[in-house]
């Protein structure tokens, strides 16, 4: 393992992709989330020790700490950090040689080049070359994992991409406001119409249904708070596939080999830093 540290932000299923790659490589990786991560794909996520103090994906097990000393202690002892700290205030403490915002909320919370020598991105919200030096097409399709030095990522369509011939059945929104309950579970087979889920609002509790036919493969925490229109869950129709749930995407591991390749760049490389 190398002496040099990246900081990721972000915990979810993508993140975990790149975050996975970037430790089987030899890089030391401190995850910064925040105090309520929403991870829909929670087996393949490693934004769930927030809540269970530690998540093993695949073969990897990352660890809930409380600061920048334990984070290093951790690492020695061969797991993976990850923090409450979505404002990144623990950055300028670690000086990390490389930050990679993860967190895949269409825009930019608050990532900048200035937070190390080298910055990347995930998906649109980001102008390569202004405020990080790199970003990584998200976008399922013939771009998906290139490196952007100049511009912007695709934009967000609010489509997901085409998975068996589903698009935009493959995902469930929160069809109420209030607090979600879990009835079907990640690695469950469901049978369009199926109730997966329940939501207590104000006036009754709402019904989730299943969009299509498929393997649950991501719903989201038992009890979690969410808004109308939310995303709550997400189905794979494809049956034969159901140990997807437990494994990093083809995706994410895409877009991984992409941040990996940026982080091998030079650090003058197309990003005008000297």
């Amino acid at each position: 393992m190398t002496k040099e540290w990246i900081v990721v932000r972000g915990g979810g299923d993508l993140a975990t992709g790149t975050i996975y790659k970037l430790w089987k490589s030899g890089f030391k990786v401190l995850i910064l989330e925040c105090r309520y991560p929403s991870a829909i794909r929670r087996n393949v996520a490693f934004s769930e020790a927030v809540y269970n103090g530690s998540q093993t994906v695949e073969d990897l097990t990352c660890r809930l700490v409380d600061g920048w000393e334990e984070a290093q202690k951790t690492v020695c002892e061969g797991y993976i950090p990850i923090m409450i700290d979505p404002e990144g205030k623990v950055i300028a403490e670690c000086s990390p040689s490389v930050v990679v915002d993860a967190i895949l909320a269409k825009k930019n919370l608050g990532t900048n080049r200035k937070m190390a020598p080298k910055t990347i991105a995930l998906g649109p919200g980001f102008e390569a070359g202004k405020d990080v030096d790199y970003v990584i097409e998200t976008k399922r399709g013939h771009r998906l994992g290139r490196i952007i030095t100049e511009g912007y990522a695709i934009p967000n369509t609010g489509v997901p991409g085409m998975i068996a011939g589903y698009g935009k059945e493959r995902v469930i929104h929160a069809p109420a406001q209030g607090y979600f309950h879990e009835i079907r579970h990640i690695g469950d087979m469901v049978q369009k119409g199926d109730v997966i889920g329940r939501i207590a609002s104000e006036n009754a509790d709402v019904d989730v249904t299943a969009s299509l036919t498929g393997i649950l493969r991501g719903i989201i925490r038992e009890g979690y708070p969410v808004k109308k229109g939310f995303k709550i869950a997400d189905i794979d129709p494809r049956l034969e596939e159901k140990d997807n749930c437990d494994t990093i995407s083809d995706k994410a591991r895409c877009i991984a080999g992409g941040v990996l390749e940026a982080v091998l760049y030079p650090v003058n490389a197309s990003s005008g830093k000297k």
